[in-house]
């Protein structure tokens, strides 16, 4: 990937206090950008601020994701600092419930479309009601390779992150030629978020990867900042899948 500059631009990044946000945010700073960071904990969040180069290069806002009233304030606040919001990165994600989706209480299932789908619908549209709709950005949203299939045990989440794919593509389309979106896939990544699936057994939860390791922010990281990057200027509409390979469709192997 190339190493585009965010020079003079400015990204809004929701749940990166930590994890793979927070990876995107440290590139996208690496690379002479400014960033505004959300999340829940404020602890976290001036933490990571102050990791990220304090203020005048990070500002972190605490948080829900699916707070309406916090999305815009963190966008007023964005251009009240930094003067403009070139990228928008729809990171945040809840998963509060495992199992078959007929016996997921329908609270648990509102509450995983609220902040990982409409959540993300609000963000996008007061970014681009601020500044992108006047002055043109891009965004990529954070999916799963669980919205690309069935995911036993998680099939709510599986579901809702297919529904942000088919929303990027959508978005894609609205929003050209100025604005350009799209989504990441990716594999189990190493985070206190999908520390459930991995934590009694990252070997076997590996084994299945091509790649025998399960992936790290900065996997993701990088791949947001290109996304976001004029390295990708013709690309929208995609979802790039980053899952050491484990989404690679095998052949018979079997001799006849």
């Amino acid at each position: 990937m190339g190493q585009g500059s965010f020079e003079g631009r400015v990204a809004i990044i929701t749940g990166a206090s930590r994890g793979i946000g927070y990876a995107a945010a440290e590139e996208i700073v690496r690379r002479g950008g400014k960033v505004t960071i959300t999340g829940r904990d404020a602890d976290a969040l001036a933490a990571a601020v102050k990791e990220l180069g304090g203020p005048g290069v990070a500002l972190g806002i605490a948080g829900k994701a699916d707070d309406a009233d916090h999305a815009r304030s963190v966008v007023d606040a964005t251009i009240a600092e930094f003067g403009r919001i070139d990228h928008f990165v729809a990171n945040a994600a809840v998963n509060p419930v495992y199992g078959p989706i007929l016996e997921a209480p329908p609270a648990a299932v509102r509450k995983v479309f609220d902040v990982n789908i409409i959540g993300a619908v609000e963000w996008i549209r007061l970014v681009h009601e601020a500044w992108m709709k006047d002055n043109g950005g891009s965004i990529v949203t954070m999916s799963s390779v669980t919205g690309l299939g069935a995911s036993p045990g998680i099939g709510v989440y599986g579901v809702s992150k297919a529904a942000l794919i088919a929303l990027t593509q959508q978005l894609a389309v609205e929003l050209a030629p100025t604005i350009r979106v799209n989504a990441i896939a990716p594999g189990v990544v190493k985070t206190k978020f999908a520390e459930v699936l991995y934590a009694n057994d990252e070997e076997g939860a590996a084994a299945p990867y091509p790649l025998k390791r399960l992936g790290v922010p900065s996997d993701i990281g990088s791949a947001v900042a290109f996304l976001l990057s004029d390295d990708s200027a013709w690309i929208t509409g995609q979802t790039l899948v980053i899952d050491g390979g484990l989404t690679v469709p095998l052949g018979d192997m079997q001799q006849h």
